[in-house]
């Protein structure tokens, strides 16, 4: 039960913000002694691994934090983050999954299906984040981007330190993120009936 909320902490931190928790998690790999990635994912902690995730996070947080820039990242995100949410959540559950040199064997183990499973949790969220963006850039003028960004840069953060130190934690912080998803596409939904009622009303006789 632990290796999941550990994986799902992790798999919606990357929904958010791809490269936090694969930098944190190998990070602390190297710096915190009872934090230990199983050998099939050692590479994330490896010093070339570091330093490019750790590039590419800090490209995300700039690049997140810039109205029309930030819904082309999350264009290009469609495709990185379910694939770091997948990682993450294979290392963080410590699952006994087999080197990926050996295809046959992996899908044999089912190794896979902890990465599928990350893959479409981090796939969720960043759908919902994706969808909720360009609402809050029409209604604030893009003013709220950078706002609405640093929120979510400390969600992914706060997931990923939550998952890999305190995982029940993660779980109350991952149900708290479901119900505020549920939220978002309820407005959204709701925005998106209001805007037809209206065009139908002005397209109207008279």
């Amino acid at each position: 039960m632990l290796e999941f909320l550990v994986g799902s902490g992790l798999a919606a931190a990357a929904g958010l913000n791809a490269w936090m928790p694969l930098f944190v998690l190998g990070l602390a790999d190297r710096v915190v002694p009872a934090v230990h990635i199983p050998e099939t994912w050692a590479w994330i902690s490896s010093d070339i691994a570091l330093w490019i995730t750790g590039i590419l996070l800090v490209i995300e947080i700039v690049a997140d934090k810039i109205p029309a820039v930030d819904s082309v990242n999350d264009i290009i995100q469609t495709v990185v983050r379910p694939a770091s949410g997948g990682i993450v959540f294979g290392a963080g559950s410590a699952s006994q999954a087999v080197r990926v040199d050996d295809p046959a064997s992996f899908f044999a183990d089912n190794g896979w299906v902890p990465v599928v499973v990350g893959v479409l949790l981090a796939l969720a969220v960043h759908a919902v984040k994706a969808a909720a963006r360009p609402l809050a850039n029409l209604a604030t003028a893009g003013l709220a981007a950078p706002l609405v960004s640093t929120a979510e840069d400390a969600s992914s953060f706060a997931l990923t330190l939550s998952a890999i130190f305190v995982p029940i934690l993660a779980g109350l912080l991952l149900a708290g993120l479901i119900v505020a998803a549920v939220f978002i596409v309820r407005r959204r939904r709701r925005s998106v009936a209001a805007r037809k009622k209206a065009a139908a009303v002005q397209d109207g006789p008279g």
